[in-house]
């Protein structure tokens, strides 16, 4: 029988439970966000919500944690004011980001002893991290990685430690200093699931407005499939996004069809998860990873996704999404989408994408790091 804590919630695997008895000596880790916006986020801000998630686990589990956030981060060293999010993807976000890295650099020599550096930020930061500590870096690579990035981290040697948030990702790239595999874990204490009775006839896609992401086939979508859509994401901050939008998104936004929600977050970013027939995903590059879809099965609700990056990886197809590779697809998948039961796809997927399963994957790598770096020094 599954046991539970006092508020109701599910006690970790059994393995897991042996992994943190091991681990009897707490671990200072410091964690780097990006500069861009508070941890945990107010809204958009994917990496800020899987770095809160991690600090909030690894406290639970009696470790000691300093997070390098933003403004606005509570209990943070603050090392970005707030309102720097207004130069990313402009001509500032270069400077910006060499800024940070060197008030990232100096903030941590303050903290005393370090066990593990744990890196979510960019590349100035990191690059800085590797050549001035000598305690163990590790990074989460959460972008995609093409010619640029493999070049970068290859530089790096073996100075840092890379962990990729899926197989797809690491596949790109296999030659690189991988010292691992963690999936990104989603609040699903945040989230809520409604029964199939309680579910709405629309279709959801949240994700930044943009090429990559889709938005213009989720529109065809819905039209073939004859549902309301509603698109919940930012315009990427980037001239391309904007152009994006204007011509292939804009015109299609009545606020009856199709319903534009620019920065879904808290109780209404809760009910739109919830409440949608389906989420779809329909993904023009690989993504290595996606955070929403996660979020939509942890709803209850069935993730509807290109056959491409991550997607195979987190989706269980007939139990908590499809997975297509056409337009076509996807709508014959958006009207088998009833058949998902929205109670069992939260429950297979709150299982495998909790924070306790995210922090215990990392806590694993830390524990090797920390202790390949003792027995060199």
């Amino acid at each position: 029988m599954e046991r539970r804590d006092a508020r109701g919630r599910a006690d970790p695997p059994s393995a897991e439970r042996r992994f943190v008895r091991r681990c009897v000596t707490p671990l200072h880790v410091a964690l780097v966000a990006p500069p861009w916006y508070p941890v945990p986020p107010h809204g958009y801000g994917g990496i800020e919500l899987v770095v809160s998630l991690l600090d909030r686990e690894l406290r639970r589990q009696g470790h000691h944690v300093s997070v390098l956030a933003a403004e606005g981060s509570p209990g943070a060293v603050v090392c970005a004011p707030r309102g720097w999010h207004q130069d990313l993807g402009a001509q500032q976000q270069g400077v910006r980001e060499a800024t940070y890295a060197s008030r990232v650099l100096r903030a941590i020599a303050s903290l005393g002893t370090v066990d593990v550096v744990h890196d979510h930020a960019a590349a100035a930061t990191l690059v800085t991290l590797a050549a001035g500590t000598s305690t163990p870096v590790v990074h989460t690579v959460h972008g995609p990685l093409l010619s640029a990035e493999r070049a970068f981290y290859s530089e790096l040697g073996g100075r840092v430690g890379l962990v990729a948030i899926s197989e797809s990702q690491r596949n790109s790239a296999p030659n690189l200093n991988w010292i691992g595999r963690v999936f990104n874990a989603v609040d699903v204490d945040d989230l809520e699931v409604c029964a199939r009775s309680e579910k709405e006839p629309y279709l959801l896609c949240l994700a930044r407005i943009c090429e990559d992401k889709g938005q213009h086939i989720a529109i065809e979508v819905a039209r073939r499939a004859g549902v309301r859509l509603v698109l919940a994401g930012k315009i990427e901050a980037t001239a391309a996004g904007n152009r994006y939008f204007d011509r292939a998104v804009a015109p299609h936004i009545d606020g009856l069809h199709v319903v534009h929600v620019p920065n879904a977050f808290g109780s209404e970013k809760r009910r739109l998860l919830s409440r949608a027939t389906a989420l779809l995903a329909p993904l023009q590059w690989d993504e290595p990873f996606g955070l929403a879809t996660v979020e939509a099965m942890a709803s209850g609700t069935p993730a509807i996704a290109s056959r491409r990056g991550a997607a195979p990886e987190l989706i269980d197809p007939g139990v908590t999404g499809f997975l297509v590779a056409d337009v076509e697809e996807m709508v014959t998948a958006v009207r088998e989408s009833h058949r998902i039961d929205p109670l069992r796809c939260a429950e297979v997927t709150r299982k495998r994408f909790n924070a306790a399963a995210m922090a215990t994957g990392y806590l694993s790598l830390y524990e090797r790091v920390a202790r390949l770096s003792s027995a060199v020094a």
